[in-house]
């Protein structure tokens, strides 16, 4: 049996790492990039990952993926895949400064978070002031002074989505005033409305505050960035993948791109962004792979 990968998984987060584990259990020869520092290392401590009921961070979630895609025999290499084209019926990527012919390819290169320009940002994020998915950590945040940095109507659906935790939310509105058409539904909801350019936010000690126009300082418990995100989707578009007004990428029921052979999973594909979700679709993604390899050398597929 040749010693070439089979299978290039492009991201060492909670995706590619799952991917990584159930293709090598599958017997399949696994490379994974990894480029270093995915969203998840950011998780100061997630209590919704299930089977940690006492919350475990985002460091540990890694080590423990990858040393089991590891015990399985899945290669992960440091280093950037820097370019990726068609090769037949499969890929040749560049990685590390070499060209590596691979049969499949799994995406699972995530997003980039917009951060408030701020100083000190990340040591924030880091110490839980500054959080970035009130999906994974809303009820961390019950009865606590809450604010969400926005520049249009995306902040104001996220604070209202922080109401069902607490009754003191505000929004900062760093954007034009056009850009927020919702100011109605946040007075209904009792949501403040502080209109203030971001050079008017303060990160101080363990709080946060913002310098309103009228001149009142508002202080804060913690903040969420309702900024955005952007896709790491360069690879497939380099292969004219299909990709949606977000930037995120379209896939099949079997987490497969628009281009046969080339599929996806976690935070660049179009959904929630969870790590949950994501180990579930590199599943999906990692199962169909093995089967369509199946499939093409002649093997009997359930």
């Amino acid at each position: 049996m040749s010693d070439d990968p089979e299978v290039l998984i492009v991201g060492a987060g909670p995706a590619g790492l799952t991917a990584a584990t159930y293709l090598a259990r599958f017997r399949r020869r696994v490379l994974v990039a990894d480029g270093g520092a995915p969203r998840a290392c950011w998780i100061p401590v997630s209590h919704n990952m299930p089977g940690f009921p006492h919350g475990i961070t985002g460091d540990d979630i890694l080590k423990r993926m990858t040393e089991q895609a590891g015990e399985y025999g899945a290669v992960i290499e440091g280093g950037r895949v820097e370019g990726l084209k068609r090769d037949g019926e499969g890929f040749v990527a560049r990685l590390n400064g070499r060209e590596v012919r691979i049969r499949a390819v799994l995406l699972a290169t995530g997003v980039i978070d917009h951060h408030p320009d701020l100083p000190g940002v990340e040591r924030a994020v880091e110490r839980s002031l500054v959080r970035i998915c009130p999906i994974c950590d809303g009820y961390e945040a019950i009865g606590k002074a809450v604010a969400v940095i926005g520049n249009d109507d995306k902040g104001a659906r996220e604070a209202a989505f922080l109401r069902t935790y607490s009754d003191r939310v505000a929004l900062i509105h760093t954007g034009p005033a056009g850009a927020l058409a919702e100011e109605a539904e946040l007075t209904r909801l009792g949501i403040e409305l502080i209109r203030a350019p971001i050079e008017d936010v303060r990160l101080e000690d363990d709080r946060v505050t913002a310098l309103g126009w009228n001149g009142d300082y508002r202080s804060f418990d913690l903040v969420y960035s309702a900024l955005g995100t952007s896709p790491n989707a360069g690879l497939a578009h380099g292969l004219d993948a299909a990709i949606g007004e977000d930037g995120r990428l379209f896939v099949d029921p079997h987490q497969q791109t628009s281009v046969k052979g080339l599929y996806a999973a976690g935070d660049v594909v179009r959904g929630l962004n969870q790590i949950a979700v994501a180990s579930a679709e590199a599943a999906i993604a990692a199962t169909a792979i093995h089967n369509a390899l199946r499939e093409a050398d002649g093997w009997m597929v359930s």
